[in-house]
């Protein structure tokens, strides 16, 4: 693929994770086998600690909104396996997170149990955070020429930190300017972009999106973001008019800043 020039007046760059700067085989492979596999032991173990009950308690949350929008929630059967209480209450949520995540769910609640389960196996060294390998060279060139370096993800702040801060090619969490998940709202969502927008403090021309979703690419461009679609191996076949209408690049070296050294 040809190069993609960036308009001049380029100030930020706000990258998406998964299938962008990470391969979508790390998050369906690694990280989303490590929760189904340890959940129920992680929940078991921590149960009683603060922050687990808060995370819990965001979850029945979530159930509550989801029951109130007549969502579809996992049905509860009786498990002559289980005697009390606290063992019931665990396997509710093992049911909740299990059934969120085969929905491919993208809730706050969701990814805030997952981010705190993740730090463990970071920390240990069970995980490493995969990079592709023109990542790191590429923003570290970009931050060179006077660039800001943001992420969004629909992983939690602390998730992508993790990543990050425990990746292939070490701690590189001081290349990046600032950090958004969901809580800013929702990525195929213009005013996720708008509030990003004014969070950063720039205009939205100043700011260019690279993605491989081009729901969330749609909605950025309704905020007035620039936007450039990451065609990865393993991503989402575009159409023929997403491929006409997007600029599209395969590596962060393909990206052009003009009117700079």
């Amino acid at each position: 693929m040809a190069t993609v020039s960036l308009p001049a007046g380029t100030s930020s760059l706000l990258l998406d994770i998964e299938g962008t700067t990470t391969p979508i085989t790390f998050v369906k492979d690694i990280l989303f086998p490590y929760i189904r596999e340890h959940l129920e032991d992680y929940l078991s173990t921590h149960w009683e600690e603060d922050e687990c009950k808060q995370d819990v308690h965001l979850l029945k949350k979530q159930i509550e909104e989801d029951m109130k929008q007549n969502r579809s929630c996992p049905v509860h059967t009786v498990d002559q396996t289980v005697h009390t209480d606290e063992e019931k209450a665990i396997r509710e949520v093992v049911e909740n997170v299990l059934w969120q995540m085969a929905a491919d769910r993208k809730s706050t609640a969701l990814k805030q149990l997952q981010g705190h389960m993740w730090r463990a196996a970071y920390a240990s060294g069970r995980i490493k955070g995969e990079l592709y390998h023109d990542v790191i060279p590429a923003i570290k060139r970009w931050k060179g020429q006077g660039l800001k370096v943001y992420i969004y993800s629909s992983g939690s702040v602390e998730a992508q930190k993790l990543l990050f801060g425990y990746s292939v090619e070490g701690d590189v969490l001081d290349l990046f300017d600032g950090h958004f998940d969901t809580t800013i709202g929702a990525k195929v969502e213009a005013k996720s972009y708008e509030r990003i927008t004014q969070r950063i403090g720039c205009q939205p021309e100043e700011i260019t999106f690279l993605t491989d979703v081009t729901r969330e690419a749609k909605a950025a461009e309704e905020a007035g973001v620039n936007v450039v679609v990451v065609v990865r191996p393993g991503n989402m076949e575009l159409t023929d008019d997403e491929r006409a209408h997007y600029n599209l690049i395969t590596s962060f070296n393909q990206l052009e800043l003009t009117g700079r050294d």
